[in-house]
């Protein structure tokens, strides 16, 4: 077997670890395709040095441009290779126009899609994830759901059952094995003068949330009345994207907001592992604080990670200030004893033994 495993940005290129890792412990022929979706050293690349995998065999290097633009790059770039390689499966993780594409460019060559981390919805196709996780689901021959409830959600749209494995988030697997390796670095917190427990920890990246002035400023002025009420600072490692959109619109930051440069993997779970609450509009970073068993407040009306509320890690907030500071305030007081929804650290194992 031949597998083509297709990355573009950091929640990709760490999620897909496990998996690159389980190819090379049975020997498994891969090739790893990178559309460089993400391009900027702190976002991208120091992730492959951090997480130990080779280069990527071909690295598009797409980089920014409309929805339009930079999957079309992507679907002409990822055609070629899959000609030139001839895989007998593709890989794609996630829900972004690297995944898109790479899933179309497939189907159209005949060649079988597996989707990692089928199933999960939204229910608001003005996201863009959601238009790719949807596509990309129906074009997939093998669904790999991280929980039961996006298994579900895959039956209930018709979805064969026999194509469908439950198999765990592979995040889990990424998160248990990185934190191993966290123990022997230097610690960032000491680097930042922070201490465990004595800050937030902030992300906003999303496009419906930076691209709108309104959203940003309730954003910003809900982070300004949760540093008043609780003293606290808010650490941000911020998102080139979301600093563009700050300089376009000329905002004031709040008080108490700490901008830091994007950082790697393994910093980012020392600091999203000894915060006193993580504000976030990432998926990922959902799931990273609930298996972290750090309370987390959402900043969007909707998630894709339902399993994280419902096992009380997490709490939907949106982009109103009074919304923003209530939920902290009823985040701070939440008990870390959730359960974990989102399996037992094995889903790169078992997707494995799906495709062999």
């Amino acid at each position: 077997m031949r597998v083509a495993i297709v990355v573009g940005t950091r929640p990709e290129i760490v999620k897909m670890s496990p998996v690159v890792g389980e190819c090379e412990k049975r020997s498994v022929d891969y090739v790893l395709v990178h559309s460089n979706q993400h391009y900027s050293y702190e976002i991208d690349r120091v992730f492959f040095e951090e997480l130990g995998l080779r280069e990527p065999d071909y690295n598009l290097g797409v980089g920014s441009g409309s929805h339009a633009e930079q999957t079309g790059r992507m679907l002409a770039g990822m055609e070629n290779v899959f000609v030139r390689e001839k895989p007998d499966i593709v890989l794609v993780e996630g829900d972004t126009n690297t995944v898109l594409a790479g899933a179309l460019a497939a189907t159209k060559l005949h060649i079988m899609v597996g989707h990692v981390e089928a199933g999960l919805r939204s229910y608001d196709r003005t996201m863009p994830e959601e238009v790719n996780r949807v596509l990309t689901d129906h074009m997939s021959d093998f669904l790999f759901a991280p929980t039961l409830k996006a298994g579900n959600i895959l039956l209930g749209e018709g979805i064969a059952r026999e194509d469908i494995f439950v198999t765990g988030n592979t995040i889990v697997d990424a998160v248990r094995q990185n934190l191993r390796m966290v123990g022997g670095r230097g610690s960032i917190l000491e680097k930042l003068g922070l201490r465990k427990g004595g800050y937030f920890l902030l992300t906003a990246h999303r496009q419906e949330n930076v691209d709108d002035a309104t959203k940003l400023e309730g954003i910003f002025e809900g982070l300004n009345l949760v540093h008043k009420k609780f003293g606290l600072p808010i650490v941000y490692p911020i998102h080139p994207r979301t600093g563009k959109m700050i300089a376009r619109f000329r905002m004031k930051m709040p008080d108490g907001l700490r901008l830091i440069s994007p950082v790697g993997f393994l910093d980012f779970l020392q600091l999203e592992g000894n915060a006193r609450l993580v504000l976030t509009d990432s998926g990922g970073v959902q799931e990273e604080s609930c298996i972290l068993k750090v309370p987390c407040v959402t900043l969007r009306e909707n998630t894709e990670r339902p399993e994280t509320i419902d096992v009380g890690g997490n709490v939907l907030a949106g982009t109103n200030p009074k919304r923003i500071v209530a939920c902290t305030r009823k985040m701070m007081g939440a008990r870390r004893s959730w359960g974990n929804p989102f399996g037992d650290g094995k889903a790169a194992e078992r997707i494995m033994d799906a495709l062999l």
